[in-house]
């Protein structure tokens, strides 16, 4: 008798797309693991793959850097993050030319941290875009390209309430945005809340489940908790004594991330982004689990 799991179902990779978030290497030490990463990655296809981009443009020059060279070095077809902060909206406009005239029509537009951090106040630059939906409009009169932008399944820390949040994201769609990566989480449920509650707002674009595998438990706690994600109990109980056992631990951030995604799939969620942070053996074990081969290998 046939499993009835989609996970289970020998053509279930053939239905996912998934893309892969990188940040430019600081050192020769992390570009040398990056470039390990992105060869690593680069088979399974992913439908694109996006590089981060500092608060007031801190890493732009890195940023362009390691776009331009997936450009000329691989097949991969990269998205230039970009933000609002410690920007004038000619500044930003001059960098979204510059993207394009290296042949990047894919973007990530998204508001920003604060140049301060995490958890402190944000304010816009007076002559500069104020959020991400006036940044997805710029990037949109420029050119016709491909936007995607950022939803929260657990609300942005500084929105008010939901309903607030929604409308944020119903004026990036307005204004062209092309889909919606989230925040990562760790509670499935919270997810499928979150999308039924933007297609009864109206908004249709799809909502991308952002993953993120936890290399290091008590960071991605310590993280989660200034930018508004919550961790559940049963996760940290799965890390817990782990903190001098680093083999177990990457172990169990395998079957933790693995477990995640697989739900989510079963769930009917056919596309996937993952927060990478330049390393490649998580990512690449749960696109195994989930049938997403190397082509080459998939093709034989």
């Amino acid at each position: 008798m046939a499993d009835p799991r989609l996970s289970r179902r020998p053509d279930a990779g053939s239905r996912i797309n998934v893309s892969f978030e990188f940040f430019p290497p600081k050192t020769d030490e992390m570009e040398e693991r990056l470039w390990e990463t992105v060869t690593r990655l680069e088979p399974l296809g992913p439908r694109y793959v996006s590089v981060t981009y500092g608060a007031g443009g801190s890493t732009r020059e890195r940023t362009a850097r390691t776009v331009g060279r997936i450009l000329r070095e691989t097949s991969l077809a990269p998205a230039a993050h970009l933000t609002c902060v410690d920007a004038t909206r000619a500044e930003a406009d001059a960098v979204i030319r510059d993207f394009a005239a290296m042949g990047v029509t894919r973007f990530v537009a998204l508001r920003g941290d604060p140049a301060a951090g995490v958890g402190a106040a944000y304010r816009p630059h007076p002559d500069g875009y104020t959020n991400g939906a006036e940044l997805t409009a710029a990037i949109r009169r420029i050119g016709d390209f491909d936007v995607s932008v950022s939803a929260y399944p657990e609300k942005h820390p500084e929105s008010a309430d939901f309903a607030t949040d929604i409308d944020m994201l119903k004026r990036k769609v307005d204004a062209g945005a092309t889909r919606a990566i989230t925040q990562f989480f760790f509670d499935n449920d919270l997810y499928e809340r979150y999308v039924e509650r933007v297609r009864r707002a109206g908004v249709y674009i799809p909502i991308v489940p952002g993953i993120l595998p936890i290399h290091n438990f008590r960071q991605v706690a310590g993280f989660a908790g200034r930018c508004g994600a919550h961790v559940p109990a049963w996760v940290a109980e799965r890390f817990a004594g782990l903190e001098n056992d680093p083999q177990t631990h990457a172990l169990v951030a395998a079957a933790v991330a693995a477990e995640q995604v697989l739900d989510l799939v079963e769930r009917g969620v056919e596309e996937f982004h993952f927060y990478t942070m330049n390393r490649a053996d998580l990512a690449f074990a749960i696109c195994h689990l989930i049938g997403v081969r190397p082509q080459a290998a998939a093709a034989a």
